[in-house]
């Protein structure tokens, strides 16, 4: 009696995709927080992100993270503060990273692995990284904030990101 091989399922893992989720939604509410107008285009970034995961598409994970933070330079553009700004792109560059890691492990692994322990990780320093990101840009803003202009806060959002995206490669 041989066995028949199983098919791996190389969908995206479960615990990445959920966290990439919540991360585009406090992208979602953070960037309302500071312009509801600017929530619109993050919301887009969620439904696309969602998708994304859900057909296993790099490029739809980054469109979605791309329209998260368009969503974010939209509220900035519109005059929100620098904390629901920072928490926006925090969530943006974290939902990002996380959903193209649970991808990765899903192609690699497959999603029936015992991965929860390496996902959480990867998330956690993901947001540790988003985090002190943040938190050194805020410090610098509020050091900066006598007389500077919004587009000082918003290339500093930018610069932000291309920190994170290269930490995470």
């Amino acid at each position: 009696m041989t066995r028949e091989p199983r098919e791996i399922d190389r969908s995206p893992a479960i615990v990445s995709s959920g966290l990439a989720v919540v991360a585009a939604g406090v992208s979602v509410v953070g960037t309302a927080f500071g312009a509801p107008t600017g929530a619109l285009g993050g919301a887009a970034g969620l439904v696309v992100l969602g998708l994304g995961l859900l057909l296993a598409s790099r490029r739809a994970v980054t469109v979605g993270g791309g329209l998260l933070f368009a969503g974010v330079l939209f509220a900035g553009a519109s005059g929100a503060s620098a904390e629901p700004l920072l928490l926006g792109t925090v969530g943006a560059v974290v939902a990002w990273d996380v959903g193209d890691n649970a991808i990765s492990v899903g192609q690699q692994l497959g999603r029936a692995a015992r991965t929860r322990n390496t996902e959480l990780v990867h998330a956690a320093a993901s947001l540790a990284v988003g985090g002190v990101t943040a938190a050194v840009g805020y410090a610098v803003y509020l050091a900066a904030a006598a007389g500077q202009p919004l587009t000082a806060l918003v290339f500093l959002l930018l610069g932000a990101v291309v920190l994170v995206s290269a930490l995470g490669r």
